[in-house]
């Protein structure tokens, strides 16, 4: 068990967004829920047996999903990488992930889902190609990574090439 989880701030989406994320994720599971006490109502303002907060894992890292109101939203400052090998898994994270989300939000392989929370949807070959010694090929990678919304890995590959 990882020493760090993080913690995704939801006004009152976290079980449906835990089970929206284990949903897509192949080796994932919701592991607890909490709920909120008649104790500290006057501070949390919820009702008591509501949900508070959702322990989930998504491929073997785990996170806790928090009710705790509309104070805070997601912004770009932090995004969920998926790592991925083939151009099918691309599209599936991307397609499920991306559903119900936000299109004009969606760049270089970055997307908001329904929840606002950005992730990013980034092919190892990918990152091989842009850590090449070849500075030419590899800047070639970035520019034209920098013009797609779903990264394309054969477009990438083409622009490897020259």
């Amino acid at each position: 068990m990882s020493r760090i989880t993080p913690c995704l701030w939801f006004d009152n989406e976290a079980e449906e967004a835990a089970r929206f994320y284990t949903g897509i994720f192949k080796n994932s599971r919701i592991l607890e829920v909490t709920r909120y006490f008649e104790a500290g109502r006057e501070i949390h303002g919820r009702e008591p047996g509501s949900v508070m907060t959702v322990e989930f894992e998504l491929e073997g890292q785990r996170f806790t999903a928090l009710n705790g109101g509309p104070v805070f939203k997601f912004n770009e400052a932090i995004s969920l990488q998926v790592d991925v090998g083939t151009q099918e898994e691309l599209d599936y994270y991307w397609n499920r992930l991306g559903e119900g989300g936000d299109p004009e939000a969606q760049q270089c392989g970055w997307l908001k889902d329904r929840y606002g929370l950005s992730w990013q949807i980034v092919p190892r070959r990918l990152i091989e190609m842009i850590k090449d010694a070849d500075k030419v090929r590899a800047d070639r990678v970035m520019a034209a990574m920098l013009q797609m919304r779903k990264l394309d890995i054969a477009a990438l590959e083409a622009a490897y090439a020259g």
